[in-house]
C-alpha cells in the first residue's frame, strides 16, 4: 500500500534554519544543518534500496507559498502563505509504498528523530494511506 508521511514544520523552524533567532525556536548552525540533510539523505538511500521510495521533496518556507479558496461567488481569495487554522505546515514529503502500517510507522519514527540543534522539538510526522483509484475513502 501507498503512503504519504509528512513533516510539519512553522516558518519559525525555517527562520531558524536561516540563522535567525526566534523565541521559540532554535537557530540551526551549519554543522547541525549539514547533519539533517545527510540524516534524511541516509533515510532516503536506504528507502530507495528497499524499493520503498516512490517520491520525496523539502518544501519551500511558508512565506514562498500562497492559499487559495473560492469567496461566496466563487471568485478566488488568494492570501499568503499555506495558513488555514493553523500556523504548521507541511515542509516535507515521502510518498512510500510499504507492505504495511506497521513498516511506514518504523520509517515515521525514524525520520522523527532527525538531529538538530538543542532545544529543538522532534518535528511531527503525521503518516495518510493513499488510495488507489476505486478504494473506499472512508475505510
Amino acid at each position: 500500500m501507498k503512503y504519504l508521511v509528512m513533516v510539519q514544520g512553522t516558518q519559525a523552524d525555517y527562520r531558524g534554519m536561516r540563522g535567525e533567532a526566534s523565541a521559540d525556536r532554535p537557530v540551526w548552525t551549519e554543522q547541525e544543518l549539514q547533519a539533517m540533510f545527510a540524516y534524511m539523505g541516509a533515510i532516503n538511500d536506504d528507502l530507495a534500496e528497499t524499493g520503498e521510495l516512490v517520491d520525496a521533496n523539502g518544501l519551500a518556507e511558508p512565506a514562498q507559498t500562497r492559499f487559495v479558496s473560492a469567496d461566496q461567488d466563487g471568485k478566488p481569495v488568494i492570501t499568503d502563505g499555506p495558513y488555514g487554522e493553523t500556523k504548521e505546515v507541511l515542509a516535507g514529503y515521502w510518498v512510500l509504498d510499504c507492505a504495511s502500517l506497521e513498516r511506514v510507522t518504523e520509517i515515521a519514527a525514524r525520520v522523527a528523530r532527525c538531529p538538530g540543534p538543542e532545544g529543538l522539538q522532534d518535528p511531527p510526522v503525521v503518516i495518510r494511506p493513499i488510495v488507489d483509484g476505486g478504494g473506499d475513502l472512508c475505510v
